[in-house]
């Protein structure tokens, strides 16, 4: 009645294309240079763009640094805040568990 249902594989609906066969060819030596070759100039301006920090630039970064810090300052603060609130509800709750328990043990 409750069996479990092992799915199959399903079966490919299209036409399946057969792997590409390559085939190797020989590989042929580079000449030998006749002259020596002159070096390649190096280029006058770098690959990459140089980042120049002007004082602007070193505000907004500071500026932005400060707001991270803030941030999760505020997010680290409040998740302690929330420990330490549960951990005094929970010792509130033991406290009353344990009156009550204690006032029942009394009357018997």
């Amino acid at each position: 009645m409750l069996r479990p249902r092992i799915p199959s594989m399903p079966r490919p609906t299209g036409l399946a294309t057969p792997p590409v066969v390559v085939q190797p060819t020989a590989v042929e030596p580079a000449p030998a240079p006749t002259s020596p070759a002159a070096p390649a100039p190096v280029p006058a301006s770098p690959a990459r763009p140089v980042v120049q920090l002007t004082p602007g630039t070193a505000v907004a970064l500071v500026g932005a640094g400060a707001a991270v810090v803030l941030v999760v300052g505020a997010v680290l603060v409040s998740m302690l805040l929330a420990t330490a609130v549960t951990a005094a509800s929970v010792a509130v709750c033991a406290l009353v568990i344990r009156s009550l328990s204690g006032q029942q043990s009394k009357r018997r």
